[in-house]
């Protein structure tokens, strides 16, 4: 592994110091995924770089999402080409170049039930054929992402044996990418940024923007101090009005169901679950490499102020409940549900529900002299949605390099592998697994199931899985919590359980791993280490 990747907890003492005696050519505000990927987009340009966020990374709405990358067919469907396109093209970046080991094609099966109609069927089919078109005019080779085909009942119940077979006269199979943890994909990218000279302060709560930069607080100590930089990039999502009131959102909620393993049992495909009323609109079930298994999403308006940490209401539950019953063998009952999870979606404000506003991302403001006492130049990037996090960041930091003057290159982030992945897997299409699957696999090598949360850098996880192979909770060791700890910026148990792993989504595992995250992280401040 490079070692200018790790993060911990004495790298960002030094780097808080540093933040507050230092100009940065840019200040980047949010963790999230777009504001890691803005810190890693402008550090990779040479430009010096600080990144902050009051909590921890991926701790907003990008914890949150559906765990898809996908190629933006429902925004075809509504004549968003120019948006669907550019769903197209990241997902091959993503897979093809960027994170290959965290990003992979996965199946989904649309079960043709009595509630989907003949001409929905055709329509659906056609819509996939068409999102096939969007896969080849990105350039990702067919290997990757296979094309759409009918299946009859019974294979279709091989991928899901609890589907009822009343009714059922087979399913529709599409191909789309999917991420096996999307608060992961934010730790890679923020640790990428890392190595390329990026300092990563979690924990440090900006207060407001100044004309130097921002006034910022520590919050672990409590400590209130300067952060000066020639160029801000707010990216903190639906909370950007915090910093910029110009900015007009109209969050949405999406609420997913949590099911513990064997709830769902021999589920291999993610299905795709028309919701009633909703037009063409569905709800997906998706399986997880633990064996839990997601259900999801609802598109809810929020009014009021935003709350850091959304909850689950007892409505939406209830209602992902009875659309995923519709089609069971067996319904569920509510008991089933062993945890659940909101994030906010942050849509650029528009006529009509939230399901029909844009996923378009803006970038706004970046004009000197506009801002006033509040800094010569700010740039608040907003709206979009995951899988285009990569296109957010640079067209935020291609503003604030022309707002600020800076002297930078182009963007590099489309072929810069994060940390995790290799340089060797390039546009051969050739397998669909992380580069160094066969390799890492082999005996005496990590098992596979680390070599899909870790890439390459498995190999260096092992020792201390070996050391501490204690299971804590949904497959994770007691050894992954302390690399957790060293190299992946965890500074307390809820880091640990809710965003480096997700025990957490389920209370009661929760509260079962909070002994060995506690353990961990006193092994890792006292530097108590295997072979120290």
């Amino acid at each position: 592994m490079d070692a200018r990747s790790s993060l911990n907890a004495s790298r960002r003492r030094a780097e808080l110091t540093r933040s507050a005696e230092e100009t940065a050519d840019v200040l980047v505000v949010g963790l999230g995924a777009t504001g890691a990927g803005a810190a890693l987009d402008a550090a990779s340009r040479g430009l010096s770089v600080v990144a902050a966020d009051a909590h921890d990374l991926a701790f907003g709405t990008s914890r949150w999402s559906s765990k898809l990358i996908h190629g933006g067919l429902r925004y075809l469907a509504k004549g968003e080409v120019g948006i669907a396109h550019e769903s197209a093209v990241e997902r091959g970046v993503l897979l093809r170049h960027t994170a290959p080991h965290l990003v992979r094609a996965h199946p989904y099966v649309l079960p043709l039930t009595g509630d989907v109609s003949r001409a929905q069927e055709a329509m659906v089919m056609a819509g996939y054929r068409l999102g096939d078109a969007l896969r080849a005019a990105a350039r990702t080779p067919r290997p990757l992402l296979p094309g759409p085909s009918r299946l009859d009942a019974a294979r279709t119940r091989r991928l899901a044996p609890f589907l009822s077979p009343d009714g059922l006269r087979g399913g529709l199979l599409s191909w789309d990418g999917r991420l096996l943890d999307d608060a992961r994909l934010v730790v890679a990218l923020a640790r990428t940024a890392a190595a390329h000279g990026a300092r990563i302060l979690t924990r440090c709560r900006v207060l407001e923007l100044t004309g130097r930069g921002a006034r910022a607080r520590d919050e672990l100590t409590g400590e209130e101090f300067e952060i000066r930089a020639r160029v801000v990039v707010n990216a903190t999502g639906v909370w950007a009005g915090g910093l910029d009131p110009r900015v007009r959102l109209r969050p949405s909620r999406g609420t997913h169901l949590v099911f513990a393993p064997g709830t769902l049992p021999g589920l291999t495909a993610g299905l795709h679950l028309p919701i009633p009323g909703a037009g063409n609109r569905f709800a997906l079930l998706l399986p997880q490499p633990d064996g839990r298994a997601y259900a999801g999403l609802t598109d809810e308006p929020v009014d009021g102020p935003v709350p850091d940490v959304p909850e689950a209401p007892e409505e939406d539950i209830r209602a992902l409940l009875a659309v995923l019953n519709a089609v069971l063998d067996v319904p569920l009952p509510r008991e089933a549900v062993a945890g659940a999870y909101a994030g906010l979606r942050p849509l650029l404000a528009g006529e009509g529900g939230t399901a029909d506003l844009s996923r378009r991302h803006a970038v706004l403001g970046g004009q000197r002299g506009r801002w006033g006492d509040r800094g010569d130049a700010v740039v608040t990037v907003v709206g979009g949605k995951l899988t285009t996090y990569r296109r957010m960041a640079q067209d935020a930091v291609d503003r604030a390099v022309s707002a600020a003057g800076l002297g930078a290159g182009p963007c590099r982030t489309a072929r810069l592998p994060l940390v995790g992945a290799t340089a060797a897997r390039e546009a051969s299409g050739a397998g669909n697994g992380p580069p160094a699957r066969g390799a890492l696999g082999a005996e005496g090598g990590p098992p596979a199931r680390l070599v899909e949360r870790y890439g390459a850098e498995a190999a260096a996880v092992l020792p201390l899985v070996r050391a501490y192979p204690e299971e804590v909770g949904a497959g994770v060791t007691a050894g992954e919590l302390l690399w957790s700890a060293l190299h992946e910026g965890a500074l307390d148990e809820a880091d640990l359980l809710d965003r480096r792993t997700r025990v957490g989504l389920v209370a009661a595992d929760r509260a079962a791993a909070l002994p060995a995250a506690r353990a961990m992280l006193a092994r890792a401040a006292a530097g108590d280490l295997p072979g120290a």
